[in-house]
């Protein structure tokens, strides 16, 4: 009766539903040492080393803390080539969860893609999506084909509140697919959370109404589920008629909407590594382990250790918690709410993984071309040792000079690594960015210097602009 007590009731300390039995300790730098580091990474901080970092905010991929049980699954693992113990306790997991037959491991989400995508696309074909991220929307261009984002309008507006503004436009997909024709439309993704634009959710009644108009036209419906509990405890809260079902139930209602899923299982599944394709097609899944064996490994392992498939295992049960979804969406609740006392913008509501910095508000002074969501990281980090990642012109933008297109968003994503940090570490991030808001109109934009022409913010080498 104390534990449920304690559970329900909305305390100012945000209890976390763990405990810790193992420490890392933090990167503790001088500003004169973080000037350095930004020099010599081109000012590009997926180059700076994780131990010049104090607070690592550049993504919640891979980062997150595991269980002590998810631990001890680990030393179950089977490291057999083929028919290995492990995949089948990881195959019935996916397969409880997901309700999918076809179970294919990958080492994360992007190997998935680069499996799939190619087999489905090609030139002339289009694949649409609420939004598709970085890394899908490259392989849907590796592989030929057209990346098409139909988000709702709602989805420009940062400052409105709408629950489920990660939904996809049906009117727009409907128009889509007039002009384009179902037969060059091979997939609809849908993106849960909605990661490109500020980590919304999607709503069960949007999923359904995009289900509806695929199955008319039979066009395959996947899932991009990397942050799919997340996104199921936001229905639990926000949509009428979901409050008293239980995450797990919710979690295979949305997955009965699709005919598959591609997952990254280092984000929702609680892992370090580790990915997966479901799907109940056997005869695109027979293809698909043929590419899997060529890049990827046997089916029974997909590149991966006996340990990984046990630990996702074990963490796609942990992730429905409902105490552990509750704490999860409340430290980004919290963040959130601090940041804007320091009058700092940020994209409302917020979502379940991040808190996405308007910097456009924010810096005003930097015109897109000067990439004001990754100059205010390279602020952000210089301050105080904080990592957190651009999602703006520099990630989205296309061409350079006089051909420069900037991106529609110019964000800053605070993305918190899950069962890793403390209240404490969200209050000292609040007291750096009430320190910065004073003082932004210093914050210099950045040119850049040179990039890779996929994915640039991964390689770009940058340079701060002088003053005028």
């Amino acid at each position: 009766m104390v534990a449920w007590a304690v559970a329900e009731t909305t305390w100012r300390t945000i209890l976390e539903p763990f405990k810790i039995r193992s420490v890392e300790p933090l990167g503790f730098t001088t500003r004169r040492e973080r000037e350095a580091v930004l020099r010599r990474a081109d000012w590009n901080l997926f180059r700076v080393r994780a131990d010049k970092v104090l607070i690592d905010l550049l993504t919640d991929s891979g980062t997150s803390a595991m269980s002590v049980e998810q631990w001890a699954a680990m030393m179950r693992g089977d490291a057999s080539y083929a028919g290995s113990r492990s995949f089948y306790v990881f195959e019935a997991a996916v397969r409880a969860l997901t309700g999918y037959r076809e179970v294919i491991p990958v080492h994360q989400g992007r190997a998935g893609e680069r499996i799939l995508f190619p087999l489905v696309a090609g030139p002339g074909k289009t694949l649409v999506s609420n939004a598709f991220f970085d890394t899908t929307r490259a392989n849907v261009e590796a592989a030929g084909a057209a990346a098409l984002d139909l988000p709702v309008p709602r989805a420009w507006r940062f400052s409105d509140p709408a629950p489920f503004k990660g939904n996809m436009d049906p009117g727009r997909l409907e128009r889509a697919i007039r002009e384009k024709g179902a037969a060059n439309i091979p997939m609809a993704v849908m993106t849960v959370t909605n990661n490109s634009l500020a980590g919304q959710p999607v709503s069960m009644a949007n999923l359904r109404a995009v289900s509806r108009i695929c199955a008319r036209h039979q066009i395959p419906l996947f899932l991009d589920a990397a942050r799919f509990a997340e996104n199921c405890w936001l229905i639990k809260v926000r949509e009428p008629g979901y409050a008293r079902k239980p995450a797990r139930a919710i979690a295979r209602e949305l997955f009965s909407l699709a005919q598959g899923c591609l997952m990254s299982a280092k984000k929702d599944a609680l892992v370090n590594m580790g990915g997966f394709i479901a799907l109940n097609d056997a005869v695109l899944a027979r293809r698909l382990r043929e590419r899997l064996i060529l890049g990827e490994g046997f089916p029974t392992y997909g590149g991966l250790s006996g340990r990984d498939l046990e630990a996702m295992a074990r963490g796609l049960e942990e992730v429905l918690d409902e105490e552990y979804l509750r704490y999860r969406v409340r430290c980004v609740a919290y963040l959130a709410a601090g940041l804007r006392r320091a009058g700092v913008p940020i994209v409302e509501p917020p979502g379940g993984h991040a808190v996405y910095v308007d910097a456009k508000r924010f810096l005003p002074h930097v015109p897109p071309r000067r990439f004001p969501g990754h100059a205010l990281a390279c602020a952000l980090y210089l301050e105080a040792g904080i990592r957190s990642c651009e999602i703006g012109s520099l990630m989205f933008g296309k061409g350079s000079g006089e051909n420069f297109q900037p991106a529609p968003m110019e964000l800053l994503r605070l993305a918190i690594p899950r069962r890793v940090y403390t209240q404490s570490h969200m209050d000292f991030v609040i007291e750096v960015f009430s320190a910065l808001a004073r003082r932004r109109s210093r914050i210099r934009g950045l040119k850049l210097v040179g990039s890779s022409p996929r994915l640039r913010h991964f390689t770009a080498r940058l340079a701060p602009v002088s003053p005028s």
